[in-house]
């Protein structure tokens, strides 16, 4: 491996899990899998929307958290509620598009179009972006636009 790569510590089977984002993201790419001794996996190297990743079956020594999330921006609504149905199962809802799947990995799920209705250069307009926002756990980017058209 020649490129930096982010490594995700988990406590469970790393195989069934990198199994299971593979059937979200239908481009997702295994690399390499090194096994331990008795066969388990112990690294699996995938890539996803090119971008590399080591998933580690470390055992229960640290625990993945909200503080490293993977941000996968959306084309639309009809995305957003694919990813979010599929990354919630077994998982928990947070808020602002964030969320924890069944393996404890942290996803920010959110519509590309967000980010220009957040930092809309009229301060009122960025605003109602924002509190439209605020309560949601899965994004609605409906509601935001229509929230900003209200100004």
């Amino acid at each position: 491996m020649d490129r930096v790569a982010t490594c995700l510590w988990f406590s469970t089977d790393v195989e069934e899990a990198v199994r299971f984002y593979g059937t979200v993201f239908p481009d997702l790419r295994v690399e390499d899998v090194s096994r331990n001794p008795d066969g388990s996996a112990l690294v699996v190297e995938f890539e996803l929307r090119g971008q590399r990743y080591l998933a580690l079956s470390g055992g229960p020594q640290y625990r993945l958290s909200p503080a490293v999330s993977i941000y996968v921006p959306c084309a639309d609504q009809a995305e957003v509620d694919r990813l979010w149905a599929a990354l919630t199962d077994g998982g928990t809802e947070l808020r602002c598009g964030w969320l924890t799947d069944a393996y404890g990995l942290t996803w920010q799920v959110v519509p590309e179009e967000l980010p220009r209705l957040l930092t809309d250069p009229d301060p009122a307009k960025a605003e109602r972006a924002q509190e439209a926002l605020r309560p949601m756990q899965k994004i609605d980017i409906a509601v935001i636009r229509d929230a900003v058209a209200s100004v």
